[in-house]
């Protein structure tokens, strides 16, 4: 296992409050400190309202923490603005929950995906269609939806070109905001297989923002629980959990067993 010398990411007494219209604040995230190593999926769970993808907002900097702060392999980019924040994204990706919208309807897939290399200079215009290609195939999408626009797509579909989008610039993290949850079972499955195969082969860190347990428990390294803008505990197994909270969640997670859905014994808790 890594040490805490190898984390790729840490975040630091995070707390992010927001003020109400009429007065009042509402405090999103309170003091969440947690660190994501290289090559690493860490999960984040927790009810709606919990504060997971605002954590997320803060982490891509979409957002900017109240108070706390963001260590990027020892450096901190809390504050990072202007060109060196630009710079900075090439490392850090997003995927979120539903690709119709994150996904401009009125590009083709080619432009999608290559928009982002061509912003960085990273390839030229004539490499566009090539490059377009090489990455559908590593999502497994057939090569000549490059020219298809998103609509002329089904949302598993329309989730691969979301992922290839963001494995384009080589990050070495990833955000997964419910990147699945829109998603059939079925065409989960297959998704998460496909992150799994890319963790793999391009050593990518996953942060995992989840609301099915199940899924989270089995495709996360570590799952940071949470409740309220809390912090609850970190575990490697959600059936380990300690916090009363935790081990409610848990015990409505449904497991497969003889082709029958089950609730995991209570004795798993005890």
């Amino acid at each position: 296992m890594n040490g805490p010398s190898e984390e790729l990411l840490r975040m630091e007494g995070i707390t992010k409050v927001f003020p109400l219209e009429g007065g009042g604040t509402l405090t999103a995230c309170d003091h969440i400190t947690f660190s994501v190593r290289p090559g690493e999926t860490f999960g984040i769970v927790g009810e709606s309202g919990s504060g997971k993808s605002t954590l997320a907002r803060i982490l891509t900097r979409l957002e900017t923490p109240t108070e706390g702060r963001i260590l990027y392999r020892g450096e901190d980019i809390t504050h990072l603005s202007g060109e060196a924040l630009r710079q900075h994204r090439r490392a850090v990706q997003m995927v979120f929950q539903d690709p119709s919208t994150a996904l401009d309807p009125k590009m083709r897939v080619r432009d999608i995906l290559c928009e982002p290399l061509l912003n960085f200079g990273l390839i030229r215009s004539s490499e566009t269609d090539a490059k377009a290609r090489e990455l559908l195939r590593l999502v497994d999408l057939p090569e000549d939806f490059a020219g298809r626009f998103p609509h002329h797509m089904s949302g598993g579909q329309r989730q691969r070109v979301a992922i290839a989008r963001a494995v384009a610039l080589a990050p070495e993290l990833i955000v997964l905001d419910e990147a699945t949850s829109a998603l059939d079972v079925s065409v989960q499955a297959r998704i998460i297989d496909l992150l799994r195969r890319l963790q793999r082969e391009r050593h990518i860190a996953y942060l995992f923002i989840c609301h099915d347990l199940f899924l989270a428990n089995n495709f996360c390294d570590r799952i940071l629980v949470m409740q309220h803008g809390k912090e609850v505990e970190t575990i490697h197994d959600l059936r380990e959990a300690k916090s009363a909270y935790a081990r409610k969640l848990t015990a409505s997670v449904f497991t497969l067993e003889e082709g029958k859905n089950k609730v995991l014994p209570p004795e798993l808790f005890q």
